[in-house]
């Protein structure tokens, strides 16, 4: 009876590959996420030289978005020290790495919003050239994304000041953690494309 118990439950949260489904779910959200940035970042090439009116691409500060790009970087590193902590065993070292890529998330956003700021005082603006609706469109969207995973890694925070995030709880960590690479990696193709590629 116990071993088709343990069957049963292996049955309920495993599918035939071996894989837990909630893993599987989250890599068929990653794959679409990449069919929508895909969309994204081709609108974008193809009209990053269509500026009639107002500034283009001359006036991106690379040196102060590669800062940003490594703080987001580095949070991957975080990201896996902080799983890597609680399958350990160890709650609250766990807890501070999930906060350290969360305050780096963080740090992004604000350089985000900073960097936008500058742009719409240049006259680069949403609405003023196909250029300027691609390019805000497109790490808009990507910020978006940042700051979502910036709300799950805080959730995972307050859940382990709570002592309900235990070393069984690693999966959850996991799922979050791949969607954090995720938007790291995507942040590399945009970085290139957009900042390091000449138009």
């Amino acid at each position: 009876m116990a071993h088709d118990a343990t069957m049963g439950q292996a049955e309920a949260h495993y599918t035939t590959t071996g894989l837990d489904h909630r893993k599987i779910l989250m890599w068929v959200f990653l794959a679409s996420d990449c069919l929508f940035f895909g969309a994204l970042i081709s609108t974008y090439m193809v009209y990053r030289s269509n500026v009639p009116t107002g500034p283009g691409p001359e006036i991106f500060d690379i040196p102060y978005t590669s800062v940003s790009a490594f703080v987001l970087l580095m949070s991957s590193l975080t990201m896996v020290l902080a799983l890597a902590a609680l399958q350990r065993g160890n709650s609250r070292q766990a807890r501070l790495w999930l906060l350290a890529t969360a305050l780096q998330g963080a740090v992004f956003l604000g350089g985000q919003f900073y960097e936008f700021n500058v742009f719409v005082d240049q006259g680069l603006t949403i609405t003023n050239s196909v250029f300027g609706t691609s390019f805000f469109v497109l790490t808009g969207f990507h910020g978006t994304h940042v700051a979502i995973g910036v709300f799950m890694l805080l959730t995972l925070v307050g859940a382990s000041w709570m002592g309900r995030l235990k070393p069984k709880h690693d999966l959850t960590v996991e799922l979050v953690g791949l969607y954090w690479h995720f938007v790291d990696i995507v942040w590399i193709v945009i970085f290139t494309v957009v900042y390091l590629i000449p138009s």
